[in-house]
């Protein structure tokens, strides 16, 4: 078996899962399990990076903490996730504290499974739809990829790669 010491860190919704989308178009974690669908070619993706990369979720899961979610749902959902896609862990931060060194932006949770697997992050992807994933990434010295999906909530950042979907990741990083 190849010792895998890079990884790829997927965030949740609207990344690998589909995510509910406001009438000012910004996004809106789900709540339950029967609100899950998954996002185009996400098994796909996940499936063809599995052999050199170790595959992470992190999410940020604040309606638990502002009493609108309960953990139970969060954890039912990221389950389910982890099996259909083979996932390897995930991290996922319940605070909706900004000074939380676990909460992206802050790179908490990367840093953690950077331990716990001894991760070369410089070789390691961040891939998210929303600018705490890039931001996270880029204070891990993680190479970042930031799915445009035009919410009206992002600001001027500046990932190391932007696509429009999904599949576009296999151009990105090859295997």
């Amino acid at each position: 078996m190849v010792k895998k010491n890079k990884a790829i860190f997927f965030d949740r919704d609207g990344t690998l899962i589909k995510t509910l989308v406001s009438k000012n178009n910004t996004p809106i974690a789900i709540k339950n399990y029967k609100q899950l669908r998954f996002e185009n070619n996400s098994k796909l993706v996940i499936e063809r990076f599995q052999k050199k990369y170790l595959i992470f979720i992190i999410t940020n899961q604040p309606d638990v903490s502002r009493g609108k979610n309960l953990k139970k749902n969060v954890i039912l959902i990221n389950d389910i996730i982890k099996k259909k896609l083979k996932i390897d862990q995930v991290y996922t931060c319940y605070s909706d504290k900004d000074k939380n060194y676990m909460r992206k932006p802050n790179p908490g949770m990367i840093y953690k499974a950077q331990k716990k697997y001894k991760l070369n992050l410089s070789q390691s992807y961040v891939v998210g739809d929303r600018n705490k994933d890039i931001l996270a990434g880029k204070k891990a010295k993680c190479k970042t990829v930031l799915i445009n999906k035009r919410y009206n909530i992002l600001s001027e950042i500046y990932p190391d790669f932007k696509i429009d979907n999904l599949k576009e990741l296999l151009k990105i990083i090859k295997v």
